[in-house]
């Protein structure tokens, strides 16, 4: 399917983005260095997940089905634990903007 290779270079696209913002970002703001990184984490969760669901489209086996829900469920558990991550972090960050003008 199409929508699915679109959307998997689409969050490896918002991954790169995000690790090279990480990477950029000055050492003084150890929150946005994390927050950034939650973030990536979240694209690449969104990454092996459509990597996942494109691979049950693709081939039809018993093994595939069994490695696909593996990524799927791999992918969704990054999801979750990085997005609830970013929401922690992205509450600080203002706050350590003003403090490290």
């Amino acid at each position: 399917m199409l929508i699915f290779v679109i959307l998997i270079i689409l969050s490896f696209v918002v991954y790169f983005y995000n690790k090279t913002k990480q990477f950029r970002t000055r050492t003084v703001l150890p929150i946005r260095k994390k927050w950034y990184s939650a973030r990536a984490s979240m694209a690449l969760g969104s990454f092996v997940t459509f990597f996942g669901i494109n691979q049950l489209f693709v081939f039809q086996s018993i093994l595939t089905y069994i490695i696909s829900s593996v990524f799927i469920i791999l992918g969704l558990a990054l999801i979750y634990y990085n997005f609830k991550a970013s929401k922690h972090y992205h509450v600080f960050l203002e706050e350590e903007a003003d403090l490290n003008p």
